[in-house]
């Protein structure tokens, strides 16, 4: 970060990180969304603003949808719980759920039985045998939506990783729960025009963090910290959370080097905090605080 933008804060731009094969997947879910009966939206609750597609009510049309808040273990839930409130009154289905508790996939297995109970039981009353639901997930990069899809399939049929972009092309897997997976690559919105929104994907790896200085995220997750959450760095990165945030990276940095150079410090702190947060050492966090969508 420059001597400039130590003194303003962040750096200020449009990011534009569009890869191609997302306005692929976005038109080829467009074109086969006629076949689904009920989308999986998945999103993370560490940003359930940020981590949401802008444009996804077209791209879904009026299918029934769930709206799964991933990360549960990760984030800060009082300010979880205002989000769930905030989408239930959209009279949107939410579940709020932790990938490593195997409890909470049967929630979502049951919550499909019972959106699609309509629809299979005029199957039955037919003559017909129920129908296997076909399920659209859809989410931005590195929302969980593999690890998601794994359990489901009961079986490793996607890779996990906390990069974005590891899956790039859509796949229909089968699950034991008569619920057929229509597994997409994380999409995004052309232009990342909102900063705030920006850094908070690039702090969650829902973008790749060459898109942003890893220095400036850095710097945003530290403000976080110190205005929401101190005895983070009190406790554990044992540092006064009153000390601008350029010191903050600086002394993280020092831990167990001897370098006294302030820029290769300043880089290693601020790979460390990003690194905690990304790998979800760091937990009880919500970067989307509740008044900044005014909820």
């Amino acid at each position: 970060m420059s001597n400039n933008s130590e003194k303003q804060g962040l750096h200020k731009s449009v990011i534009n990180w569009y890869p191609g094969h997302m306005a692929k997947t976005k038109r080829q879910i467009q074109d086969s969304i006629n076949l689904i009966d009920v989308v999986y939206e998945i999103i993370d609750a560490r940003i359930p603003l940020s981590s949401k597609i802008k444009d996804i009510d077209n791209i879904i049309k009026n299918k029934p949808r769930i709206l799964i808040m991933t990360k549960k273990d990760l984030s800060d839930p009082v300010i979880t719980d205002k989000w769930v409130k905030y989408y239930e009154k959209k009279n949107i289905p939410v579940l709020l759920v932790d990938l490593t508790n195997n409890i909470d996939y049967k929630k979502i297995v049951d919550l499909t039985a019972k959106l699609t109970v309509n629809l299979q039981n005029k199957r039955i009353e037919k003559g017909l045998k129920e129908k296997e639901i076909k399920v659209l997930v859809v989410g931005i990069p590195n929302v969980g939506k593999s690890t998601l899809i794994n359990k489901l399939a009961g079986k490793k049929v996607t890779s996990v990783g906390n990069k974005p972009g590891i899956t790039k092309q859509i796949n229909w897997l089968k699950t034991p729960y008569n619920i057929l997976l229509m597994d997409t690559p994380g999409i995004l919105w052309p232009k990342l025009d909102n900063e705030l929104e920006a850094l908070n994907l690039a702090s969650t790896a829902a973008i790749k963090s060459e898109v942003l200085n890893i220095e400036d995220i850095a710097y945003y997750i530290i403000t976080i910290y110190q205005k929401y959450y101190p005895l983070i760095l009190k406790d554990i990165y044992q540092v006064d959370s009153n000390l601008d945030p350029i010191t903050i990276l600086v002394t993280i940095g020092k831990k167990g080097t001897s370098s006294n150079n302030n820029d290769i410090l300043l880089e290693k702190g601020a790979e460390k905090i990003y690194n905690d947060l990304v790998s979800g050492k760091i937990k009880g966090v919500t970067l989307d605080q509740d008044e900044y969508a005014k909820i």
